[in-house]
C-alpha cells in the first residue's frame, strides 16, 4: 500500500501510556499501520522526527470563538491553538433560538477554520429545552452548557431571564433523554457577591485578589453540590466545567462516592489557568475571570485531583477580546483571556517538568478524555483508523510567551514573558501539516480544511 505520509524516528504516545519508538504511516487523512520501523513504509512523503515525541493532536473542549471578533474568530482562533498543538475544538453557542443561528456559525467556521471543530449550545431559556432534542438530533451535537452565575439579576443584566434551579432541572432531565449527552455547568453562586462585593470597592480595592473575595471558592462548591445532587435525581451524567476551587473537587469525590459506578458520571474540567495562576499574578487585571483565580492552596489541591485522577480534562476557556476591555479598574473589566495555544505547553512546562505528571496523563486530560466524553471517536489516540491529528513535540525546546506572534485577534497574554519548556514543533490535522517550527503554513492559510464534528452517536 502507498501511504500518503509517513512520520519515521519518534517515540510515539500510544493508548495506554507507553512510549514506542517507531513510525505513523497515513492514508486518506487517517492512521493506517504503526510500525517499529519505517523501512517498509512506501509513502508519498517522510518526515523524520528526529527522536522527538509524537503526541495526539489536543483536543481543547472550551473555547469561546465569537466573543472576540464573532465575524474572523473561528479563522484567527484556530490559527492560535494550532500553533500550540490543538487539533479540534468545541467552542460555545448560544442565540435566542438555536435552530436558526446555527447554520450560519457552522458555514462560518467551515470556511474559516484550520483545525477541526464543534460547538457545545448555552442554554438559557425554557426554549432551549424544549426543543433540546430537535437541535441535538438536526445538528450533531450532544453537550450543552447552564450557566448558573447567570441567574436573577446577573443575568438580567445580560438579557438572561429565565436561569434558575427550575431551568436546571428541566435542562438536566432532557439532556438525559439524549443518548450520549452531557450536561456542563458553569457553577458560581452570584446570588451571594451582591453582599460581598460592595465592602471591597468601598475600600477602593482594585486587585485580581479582590475578585477572588467577591466571589470565593465556597460559592463554586456549593453550585456544585446542586448540580451533583440534582443530576442524581435525573440520571444525568454533568461535567463540571472550568472548575476552580479545591473544595468544589472534593465535594465531587464525595459525590462519586456515594453514587458508585451506577450512578451517572460527574466529569470535572479544570483550565491551565487554575493550575498556574494565582490571585497575586503580576499581569494583575488581564487575568480576571470567571470563576475568579484562587490562591496557591487551590492551586495545590486541584494539581492532586490532575494526578489522583479527579479531573477529568483541561479546556482553556479561550476568549480572544482586545486588551482595551482590559483597561479598566477590576470591577469594570471583561472577564476571561486568550489561552487556547499555550494548553498544551502550559500542562508540560508545569506538569510534566516541575511536577513530574506523566506524558500519558497529560495525553489522556489533554487529548483522550475529552474525545471520550464528548462522542469523537475519531479523535484523542494515536491508534489505526483514527483521524491523523498529530503532534511533533520538542519536550525541552523553551520559548517565551509572546501574544505578538499568537495569531490570535486578542493582543494581549496574562502569560506575556514567561518561559515555557515543552512545545510542538509540527500541528498535523488528518495528516496535513498546519503548522511548522512556530508558524502556520501557507497552505493553510490559503485552504483552510477545517471540518465540523457530528457528534450524535449512530
Amino acid at each position: 500500500m502507498m501511504l500518503d505520509l509517513v512520520l519515521k524516528n519518534a517515540q510515539i504516545a500510544l493508548p495506554g501510556g507507553d512510549l514506542s519508538f517507531g513510525a505513523v504511516g497515513v492514508k486518506d487523512g487517517r492512521i493506517a499501520v504503526i510500525a517499529e520501523a519505517a523501512d517498509d513504509l512506501a509513502a508519498r512523503e517522510t518526515i523524520d522526527c528526529g527522536g522527538l515525541l509524537l503526541l495526539p493532536g489536543v483536543v481543547d473542549p472550551h473555547v469561546h470563538f465569537d466573543f472576540g471578533n464573532p465575524e474572523t474568530d473561528f479563522e484567527t482562533e484556530s490559527r492560535a491553538a494550532a500553533l500550540g498543538g490543538t487539533t479540534s475544538i468545541l467552542s460555545f453557542h448560544r442565540s435566542k433560538d438555536i435552530r436558526d443561528s446555527f447554520p450560519v456559525v457552522k458555514e462560518r467556521a467551515e470556511r474559516q477554520s484550520c483545525i477541526d471543530f464543534g460547538l457545545h449550545f448555552g442554554l438559557t431559556s425554557q426554549l432551549h429545552v424544549e426543543t433540546l432534542e430537535e437541535i441535538s438530533r438536526r445538528f450533531g451535537v450532544t453537550s450543552f452548557k447552564l450557566y448558573m452565575m447567570y441567574k436573577g439579576a446577573a443575568g438580567a443584566a445580560k438579557g438572561f431571564t429565565e436561569i434558575d434551579d427550575a431551568l436546571l432541572y428541566t435542562a438536566l432531565r432532557a439532556t438525559a433523554a439524549i443518548p450520549g449527552a452531557v450536561m456542563g455547568v458553569h457553577c458560581e453562586n452570584v446570588e451571594v457577591i451582591p453582599v460581598l462585593r460592595p465592602p471591597l470597592k468601598a475600600a477602593g480595592r482594585n486587585d485580581l485578589k479582590a475578585w477572588n473575595e467577591q466571589s470565593p471558592g465556597f460559592l463554586e462548591a456549593e453550585n456544585v453540590f446542586r448540580v451533583c445532587y440534582f443530576a442524581a435525581q435525573t440520571g444525568t451524567p454533568v461535567n463540571i466545567v472550568h472548575m476552580s476551587a479545591g473544595d468544589s473537587l472534593e465535594i465531587v469525590r464525595q459525590q462519586r462516592k456515594m453514587r458508585g459506578r451506577s450512578g451517572p458520571p460527574i466529569h470535572v474540567e479544570t483550565c491551565p489557568h487554575y493550575l498556574v495562576v494565582d490571585d497575586e499574578w503580576p499581569a494583575g487585571v488581564l487575568a480576571k475571570v470567571n470563576p475568579p483565580v484562587r490562591g496557591r492552596a487551590d492551586i495545590e489541591a486541584l494539581w492532586e485531583g490532575v494526578f489522583d485522577g479527579s479531573v477529568t480534562t483541561i479546556g482553556s476557556d479561550h476568549v480572544a477580546r482586545k486588551r482595551e476591555t482590559k483597561d479598566k479598574d477590576i470591577w469594570g473589566a471583561s472577564a476571561g483571556f486568550p489561552g487556547s495555544g499555550l494548553l498544551l505547553p502550559l500542562m508540560l512546562h508545569e506538569g510534566f517538568h516541575r511536577r513530574g505528571l506523566p506524558l500519558s496523563r497529560i495525553v489522556e486530560l489533554t487529548s483522550a478524555n475529552a474525545a471520550r466524553i464528548y462522542n469523537m471517536p475519531s479523535k484523542g489516540a494515536i491508534a489505526v483508523g483514527k483521524d491523523a491529528d498529530l503532534l511533533v513535540v520538542d519536550p525541552d525546546l523553551e520559548r517565551t510567551v509572546d501574544h505578538a506572534v499568537s495569531e490570535s485577534y486578542s493582543d494581549y497574554s496574562p502569560y506575556q514573558g514567561m518561559r515555557l519548556k515543552g512545545w510542538p514543533v509540527r500541528t498535523l490535522v488528518r495528516g496535513r501539516t498546519v503548522m511548522q517550527d512556530g508558524r502556520i503554513t501557507d497552505e493553510a492559510r490559503a485552504n483552510p480544511w477545517g471540518r465540523y464534528l457530528e457528534r450524535m452517536p449512530r
